[in-house]
C-alpha cells in the first residue's frame, strides 16, 4: 500500500482541480437538488428532487425538471429517489436526477448516438459502429472535481456509493464529500455552532465544533415542512365548509367571487385511461400547499406564551390580529386569522398539533425545543454556552414569518443563563441554499485543494477511502 500524500507538499492542480479548473458543489436534498460551480454566491441549478415517470411500453421513461414533471401528461405519476430522512432510497435514480441537475445548467451532457440526433439519414441496412473506448470518452464530469454534502446520520454504505459513482460513472478527476451541517456553519462564517435545519422532509439539529460534528450530539425529527402541510390538508379539511384544494392542471377557467362563497370554476376532464396518477395530484397540491406555507402561515412568537387552545389569553389575541388572504386556483379565497398560527404551532408544542386517526399526536421528543436540549444534553457542557451563543438556522421551512424570534423564546425559557445569539440570514436564498453556499467557499479555497480525494487514490484504495478521508 502506497504512503499517503504529505500535506505539506500541494498536490498538483491537474491532479486535484484548482483554481483553473473549476470544481463542481451537488447538494441534494428531499426537495430539492442544488447544483453549481464552487466560488459562486448561489447554485445555478435548483431542481426538484421529485421526477415523472411515464409508462412506454415495458419500460418507463423518466422526466426530471421543473418544466417536465408539471405537466398532466397522461398516466404520469411522480416519484422521489431520497427516503423520508434525507438518505438516497433508489440509486440509480438519483444518479440520472443529479446528472441531470449538473449537465443540463452546468455542463455538456453525454453525447448521444449520432445515429439518433435527427440530423443523419437513417441507414438502409445495419451500420456497424465501433464502440471500443466510448465509454472512456463519455464521462460528463471528467474536468471537475466534486464536492458532494451529506447528512450528518448517512451510513458507510451511502458515503461509498456516493464516491463511487462521482468516481466511475462521471469519471471525476477529484472528489470530497462534507456534511451539511457544518458546510452550514461555514456559510454563516462559524467554525462551530449548533446548527438549525428545517427541510422538507426533517429537522435536524447539528452541534458542530472546530469544523467537525459532534456525532452523540445530532439529532432529527419529521416535524418539518411537509409536517406543515400535513397540518395545513387537516386544517382545510376540518373547517366548516372544508376548504377545497384544487391544483392549477386540472382548472381550465373560473369567475371571482366573494370571499368565503363557493368557487364558479370549469373543471378539466380526462378520457379515460389518460388521466394522471394519483401521486401527480398530490404533488400538484402541494405546490399550493408552499405557497400557503410561504404567504399566509405564520409562527406565534409573542412574549405572553405559547398560542394554547381556544380561550386563552395568548390565542385570543390571536385571534383579534389582522388577517392574511389567500386564494385557491379554482377563485375561492378567503381571511385568514387566528387558525394561520396553528399549523407551525405542533412543531414547538406537540400538544397544539391537528390529529386525526391517520394523524396522531406527534411525541413530546420531537419538537424542536426537546430536539435542541436532547442535542446538547449530549455534548461536553464546557461547549454548550459556545453552541447556544452561535446558533444558525438554515432551510427552506424556516423561512416561515417568525420563526427566529419563537425560537429566540422557547431557547430563552430552556436557557435563561448563556448568552444567546442566533443567525438566521435575512436573504431568502443564503437560507435556503446554506449548506450549498458553504460548499461553495470550501472547495474554492486554495488551502483546500491539499484535501481532494484524487481519482489516482481512489484507483488504489477503492470506496473505502471516503471513510478514512472525509469524517
Amino acid at each position: 500500500m502506497a504512503a499517503a500524500q504529505s500535506t505539506s507538499i500541494a498536490p498538483s492542480t491537474a491532479e486535484y482541480g484548482g483554481d483553473e479548473i473549476s470544481a463542481l458543489v451537488l447538494d441534494p436534498g428531499y426537495s430539492t437538488t442544488r447544483a453549481g460551480f464552487a466560488g459562486e454566491d448561489v447554485p445555478k441549478s435548483v431542481i426538484p428532487s421529485y421526477y415523472g415517470i411515464i409508462p412506454s411500453g415495458t419500460s418507463k421513461k423518466q422526466l426530471f425538471g421543473d418544466n417536465s414533471i408539471h405537466t398532466p401528461l397522461p398516466n404520469i405519476s411522480i416519484g422521489n429517489p431520497m427516503s423520508l430522512d434525507g438518505t438516497v432510497e433508489d440509486w440509480d435514480t438519483a444518479t440520472n436526477l443529479w446528472e441531470y441537475a449538473i449537465t443540463s445548467r452546468l455542463t455538456n451532457a453525454r453525447p448521444g448516438n449520432p445515429m439518433t440526433n435527427g440530423l443523419n439519414d437513417k441507414p438502409n441496412g445495419d451500420v456497424d459502429v465501433n464502440m471500443e473506448g466510448v465509454e472512456d470518452q463519455e464521462k460528463p464530469l471528467e474536468e471537475n472535481p466534486l464536492l458532494m454534502t451529506e447528512t450528518g446520520w448517512n451510513s458507510g454504505k451511502n458515503r461509498e456509493k456516493g464516491i463511487e459513482i462521482a468516481m466511475e460513472n462521471w469519471g471525476c478527476p477529484a472528489y470530497w464529500l462534507a456534511r451539511n451541517g457544518v458546510l452550514a456553519a461555514f456559510s454563516a462564517g462559524k467554525p462551530s455552532a449548533l446548527v438549525v435545519d428545517i427541510g422538507a422532509a426533517n429537522i435536524s439539529i447539528t452541534p458542530v465544533h472546530d469544523g467537525l460534528i459532534l456525532k452523540k450530539g445530532v439529532a432529527r425529527s419529521p416535524l418539518a415542512g411537509n409536517f406543515i402541510s400535513s397540518q395545513l390538508r387537516l386544517l382545510f379539511s376540518t373547517s366548516q365548509p372544508p376548504i377545497p384544494l384544487t391544483p392549477h392542471y386540472l382548472i381550465t377557467s373560473k369567475i371571482p367571487v366573494d370571499a368565503g362563497a363557493p368557487s364558479q370554476a370549469t373543471y378539466r376532464t380526462f378520457l379515460p385511461n389518460t388521466a394522471p396518477h394519483p401521486s401527480f395530484r398530490r404533488f400538484e397540491e402541494e405546490r399550493i400547499l408552499t405557497e400557503f406555507k410561504e404567504s399566509v402561515v405564520q409562527v406565534w412568537a409573542s412574549t405572553s406564551g405559547r398560542l394554547g387552545l381556544q380561550g386563552t389569553p395568548p390565542h385570543e389575541v390571536a385571534r383579534n390580529t389582522p388577517g392574511r388572504p389567500f386564494e385557491m386556483p379554482d377563485g375561492w379565497n378567503q381571511m385568514f386569522g387566528a387558525e394561520r398560527y396553528r399549523a407551525a404551532e405542533g412543531i414547538f408544542d406537540a400538544k397544539m398539533a391537528l390529529t386525526d386517526p391517520s394523524n396522531p399526536a406527534p411525541p413530546t421528543g420531537q419538537t424542536l425545543p426537546a430536539l435542541i436540549q436532547s442535542s446538547l444534553s449530549q455534548v461536553d457542557i464546557d461547549v454548550r454556552p459556545h453552541l447556544l451563543g452561535n446558533v444558525v438556522v438554515t432551510g427552506g421551512s424556516s423561512l416561515l414569518y417568525n420563526f427566529s424570534d419563537r425560537l429566540q423564546l422557547e431557547l430563552g425559557a430552556l436557557y435563561p443563563g448563556p448568552r444567546l445569539r442566533i443567525t438566521a440570514p435575512g436573504n431568502t436564498a443564503e437560507r435556503k441554499f446554506a449548506s450549498w453556499i458553504g460548499g461553495s467557499i470550501l472547495a474554492s479555497l486554495g488551502t483546500f485543494h491539499q484535501m481532494w480525494i484524487s481519482k489516482k487514490e481512489y484507483d488504489e484504495h477503492g470506496p473505502v477511502i471516503v471513510e478514512k478521508r472525509c469524517k
